[in-house]
């Protein structure tokens, strides 16, 4: 059999960013032993680690490899280094603008409770028991890139401004994909806005209700932002997909980490016009890098989303699926899933166990 050709660029990042993709990508390469998948790795510089050597978060040639390569696996960016930076040269512009070069307007964020970690969580067993819930996060819109921004002097008080701005075009494109990733699970959406005081969210409830019209199967409902925030913590298993904005997304899938017991247990995939970017939803950890405590997880399942959304291989997203939760079933554990009776296991030694547990799935 012809091996499949898949080009990915690789952007570490910073903090604990080389530390699980590292992990990540042994487990992408478990995958293409035994699946006859030719991967030609590029590595290149982002954020803090970019500003360093070339006094840019984003340099274009980094830019320029993300849109060449078939898929692009993110670390983390930032850190206490770079927080004198002026804005405009802040690490995190580099994801602002990734997003926006390469058409990300689909940022899609799973949440789900690993059975064995079930008590891992700070909420009760049978409140997120069996939860599996994605928010849908509109990603280059919004309040973090819409005009007129920035900082004014106004006699002796400085102003800051942001401005919230949708267009009917940008809320059609994440209503569509919302209910159609909905289709093909439990056949529900919420949207969340603010639509009772912001003008702009009354547009997004408006336009989403348009959209639902060429979805009959599927059920919507809506939420304003803050009651959603509390029914994630009070009946989370309620939620199937959450169709939200920018900043709303940004906050309720931080929450929703935390119902599994870990932000280090959140993949994410951002999908759009061009190449499709793949990172854990956790920062760069800058406290804890390079101590070998960090848990790769959430890494190794943005890989799994890569396989199933841009290399076409679901069954063996699933297979890696399948192996974090037998290596969690087999009682092993990061720092910060630490559990009495459990096995305490590195950033490496997380990584080769769900290699081994992969390989022997991937093998029968």
């Amino acid at each position: 059999m012809n091996k499949k050709h898949k080009k990915l660029a690789v952007l570490p990042g910073d903090g604990i960013g080389k530390e699980v993709v590292d992990e990540a990508l042994k487990v992408m390469n478990a995958v293409a032993d035994k699946r006859s998948l030719h991967i030609d790795l590029s590595f290149a510089d982002v954020g803090g680690a970019a500003l360093d050597k070339y006094h840019i978060p984003l340099p274009d040639e980094t830019l320029q490899l993300c849109l060449e390569s078939d898929a692009v696996l993110l670390g983390a960016v930032g850190g206490p280094n770079w927080e004198s930076q002026p804005h405009h040269l802040k690490p995190e512009r580099a994801l602002l603008k990734l997003r926006q070069e390469l058409g990300l307007f689909a940022n899609v964020r799973p949440a789900k409770v690993y059975a064995p970690l079930i008590h891992a969580s700070t909420l009760k067993a049978e409140v997120i028991r069996d939860i599996d819930l994605i928010v849908m996060r509109e990603l280059t819109g919004g309040i973090y890139f819409g005009e007129p921004r920035g900082i004014r002097q106004n006699g002796k008080e400085k102003i800051g401004t942001n401005t919230l701005v949708y267009s009917s075009s940008e809320i059609e494109r994440i209503a569509r994909a919302a209910f159609d990733m909905a289709g093909k699970r439990r056949k529900k959406v919420t949207s969340v806005d603010k639509a009772n005081v912001l003008d702009s969210m009354q547009l997004w409830r408006d336009v989403v209700c348009e959209v639902a019209k060429e979805y009959p199967d599927i059920e919507l409902n809506h939420l304003y932002v803050d009651n959603c925030a509390m029914q994630l913590v009070r009946n989370p298993g309620q939620f199937d997909i959450i169709l939200t904005g920018n900043m709303f997304g940004d906050i309720l899938s931080d929450e929703a980490a935390m119902l599994t017991g870990s932000i280090g247990m959140l993949p994410s995939a951002s999908l759009g016009k061009y190449t499709a970017m793949y990172e854990p939803v956790h920062g760069s950890a800058p406290d804890i890098a390079g101590k070998g405590i960090a848990n790769p997880i959430a890494t190794i399942a943005s890989v799994a989303m890569m396989l199933k959304f841009s290399f076409d291989m679901p069954g063996e997203a699933d297979a890696i699926e399948h192996a974090i939760s037998a290596v969690l079933d087999d009682g092993y554990r990061t720092p910060d899933l630490m559990e009495q009776g459990k096995k305490r296991a590195s950033t490496g030694e997380m990584g080769d166990l769900i290699v081994e547990a992969l390989t022997q799935t991937l093998e029968s």
